[in-house]
């Protein structure tokens, strides 16, 4: 509960700073779009994705997906410094001090307004040394060509391998193992130490199952 006493001393009281409404800023007549603090934002269009796509698969093949997964890898160590000094301004504490439902809360709606979707996590293999993220609505899995046997969010896998990675002070890598694009419900994402996650890059071009995947790891 708020007390009158917050009231009288905090000359506000901070709401979602990544609310879509007060976030994403702009002059539609310009064809500028701006976050609140006045830095430049890109919209994607789908066309663009889907030309992403089919040209790194006519030009590199199979490297393809490990392409897009280092280019999210850089694009992610940008995200988390920007994601870092925004929380901090506006909260006016450091990643660290926050509680992990606020943490948690900020990120999924920073997913949101940035249009990747929507992000939930599943901490039910945290005490194993994983990290589970599920997204749903991505553009990225929308946009995939149709003769795509794999999961094909690595650009999706490469940003959140380089956010945790800054977030947690270690190196740390991401795999897919369910993709929209697939037919699954959702996107699944498996962080963690890469020496660990190799052992599911088979079971992934397999098509094996998510759980049967965790099974494997976690034994």
């Amino acid at each position: 509960m708020i007390s009158i006493a917050d009231l009288l001393v905090q000359p506000r009281l901070p709401g979602s700073y990544y609310s879509s409404q007060a976030y994403v800023q702009g002059d539609l007549e310009m064809g500028l779009l701006e976050n609140r603090r006045g830095d430049r934002l890109l919209a994607i269009p789908s066309p663009l994705i889907e030309a992403i796509y089919s040209g790194l698969q006519r030009e590199t093949g199979q490297a393809a997906g490990m392409v897009l997964f280092n280019c999210g890898r850089w694009w992610g160590k940008n995200f988390y410094t920007r994601f870092r000094d925004e929380v901090t301004d506006y909260y006016e504490k450091p990643l660290v001090d926050m509680s992990m439902a606020e943490f948690l809360h900020c990120l999924k709606d920073c997913w949101a307004t940035y249009g990747w979707g929507k992000l939930e996590f599943d901490q039910m293999y945290h005490q194993r040394g994983f990290i589970i993220l599920r997204t749903t609505n991505s553009a990225f899995a929308n946009s995939a060509p149709a003769d795509y046997k794999v999961p094909v969010c690595s650009l999706e896998s490469g940003v959140l391998s380089a956010f945790f990675s800054q977030l947690v002070g270690r190196d740390l890598h991401t795999i897919q193992t369910t993709c929209e694009s697939l037919g699954d419900t959702c996107n699944t994402f498996i962080v963690g130490t890469r020496s660990r996650l190799d052992a599911a890059e088979s079971m992934i071009e397999k098509r094996d199952s998510h759980e049967s995947i965790m099974t494997v790891l976690c034994a």
